[in-house]
């Protein structure tokens, strides 16, 4: 293989001796190597779009005529080239993702699901051991790789039928994670390269998904590494043993049962929703409108223009939008088509996932924020079937006639920050340290303008918080005030229908104008 130039140049001003021409040829090689890096993950990603066409028609095929032989194999092959791009995406991005307390347990559950949708998973019995719960400070969607490369490392591993087994529990006070297979073994020539990028002893596989799994270890303070297979006492021995060593997590508050959600009002089954499906891949368009098609109308735009004149001509019940449109995006969609009418439901979907988009689409009262590419279309099916008979999104501004304002907040130091930020308001608060006795006050107090609610809030935390906020406010709005802003946290408190979501360290007079621009929100 012939040398890069600029390897070449740097080499040549090495053996010369000349430092200066040595250090310009090495950044010269850096830049040509992030650039070349940075252009593999875009062309990666562009093909994306075509794969997630094919996968969702071979998905809605299997699931007309069954899941048959023929595209059972699609099904993998597709599957497995989302993996590739995934893993190199992983490789070449340096920003950290965002971590929080999370359960290590519901992020392995939702792996071996994923595992189980390719066909190939089939000849596996997985068995998965584990406590009821094990937290650990990390990012869900990480996890979740992490545990999907390593069972899928697994399967590749055994010929035929086989066993996968994963084990979670605590070694030493510290989380651990164990997945055992009873394949072929590692030969001898890969182990002392094992978790580098390209380097696999499997015919199959790109020598990708060890490599991400060290990455995102790493990001996670954990330690990846082959277990001598004595270590679980399983009988027969496993062939290959990995073991990632989480730290020891923070000690979380244990939740209460979180309240009942509000059911939404019955919508009469005569009536034919109008599903608005904006994207400039032809593709997706044809796979929503094959999707939805027979449950209700479908229009399509290819563009955000396109868009706001349908919706100039009359309402549609949904519209779902791409994110990066060409001309208008798809969030600037959102507020045009709310000013059109203030009761629009818009749900984003975007390739291109970020914190700052994420909180936009949140203030902006959109229904969900989508994934691409989706892994199951199916799944995505059950989110537009309930968006489009969902009741109409909670107001955005206060209640009118009421000053009370009900924080829900267990920091003594938060909710005196918060106290007085809402003072400068106008606005009084009630800080309520645990959750509100069941059942209400006799007689009831009346309800609140708005409503504050901790993410971190110890007598509901997390998703249980933001129910318990959506129940008390009775129909105000209600912000999220969090530890740590992660997408996570953001996309959980726009599906609960939350009108933002601030950092829990804002001082008093900056903590005032944002609550003040979400709760006065038109």
């Amino acid at each position: 293989m012939d040398t890069p130039a600029s390897l070449a140049l740097l080499l040549q001003a090495l053996e010369a001796g000349d430092l200066r021409a040595a250090r310009a040829a090495a950044a010269e090689l850096q830049r040509t190597r992030q650039g070349a890096t940075q252009l593999a993950a875009e062309v990666l990603h562009e093909l994306r779009q075509p794969l997630l066409g094919v996968k969702a028609y071979t998905q809605m095929l299997s699931e007309e005529i069954g899941s048959r032989g023929a595209l059972r194999q699609m099904l993998a092959q597709v599957e497995r080239m989302e993996q590739i791009i995934s893993d190199f995406t992983r490789l070449a991005s340096e920003r950290p993702a965002p971590q929080q307390a999370v359960s290590l347990v519901a992020h392995v559950q939702a792996a071996t699901r994923a595992f189980a949708l390719n066909p190939d998973s089939a000849r596996i019995h997985l068995q998965v051991e584990a406590p009821e719960e094990l937290t650990v400070n990390g990012n869900g969607r990480l996890l979740e790789q992490l545990v999907l490369n390593l069972l899928n490392n697994a399967r590749d591993a055994v010929t035929g039928p086989g066993q996968v087994k994963v084990v979670l529990t605590h070694e030493g006070g510290a989380p651990v994670l164990y997945v055992a297979d009873w394949g072929r073994g590692i030969p001898d020539t890969v182990l002392p390269r094992l978790f580098e990028p390209y380097v696999t002893g499997s015919k199959r596989g790109t020598g990708l998904g060890l490599a991400v799994c060290r990455r995102i270890a790493q990001e996670h303070h954990a330690q990846l590494e082959l277990a001598p297979p004595s270590v679980l006492s399983l009988q027969p021995a496993p062939t290959t043993l990995f073991r990632v060593r989480f730290p020891p997590p923070e000690p979380t508050p244990t939740p209460l049962p979180a309240p009942a959600p509000l059911t939404p009002s019955p919508t009469p089954a005569a009536v034919r929703r109008r599903l608005l499906v904006v994207d400039d891949e032809e593709i997706i368009r044809s796979v929503f409108k094959d999707l939805m098609g027979r449950e209700c109308e479908v229009l399509e735009a290819a563009h955000a223009e396109e868009a706001l004149a349908l919706l100039e001509r009359g309402r549609v019940d949904l519209i779902l939008t791409d994110k990066n449109l060409p001309g208008l995006s798809g969030l600037e969609l959102a507020r045009r088509a709310r000013q059109l009418d203030p009761h629009s439901r818009v749900i984003l979907m975007t390739g291109y996932p970020s914190l700052v988009t994420a909180q936009e689409a949140l203030e902006l009262g959109l229904l969900d924020y989508l994934l691409k590419p989706f892994d199951d279309i199916r799944e995505v099916r059950v989110r537009l079937r309930e968006a489009l008979t969902s009741a109409a999104p909670l107001p955005r501004g206060l209640r009118p006639g009421n000053r009370r304002v009900d924080v829900l907040e267990d920091s003594p130091v938060s909710a005196r920050r918060l106290t007085e930020a809402l003072a400068l308001l106008g606005l009084e608060a009630r800080v309520l340290a645990t959750a509100p006795a069941e059942p209400p006050a006799d007689p009831p107090i009346e309800p609140p303008a708005a409503v504050v609610v901790s993410w971190d809030f110890a007598a509901a935390h997390g998703r249980q918080a933001l129910a318990l906020a959506r129940q008390l406010s009775q129909g105000a709005p209600f912000v999220v005030l969090a530890e740590y802003l992660s997408q996570e946290t953001m996309l959980e408190s726009l599906r609960a229908g939350a009108s933002g979501c601030l950092p829990r360290e804002l001082e008093t007079p900056e903590l005032s104008r944002e609550l003040s621009r979400l709760l006065h929100a038109a």
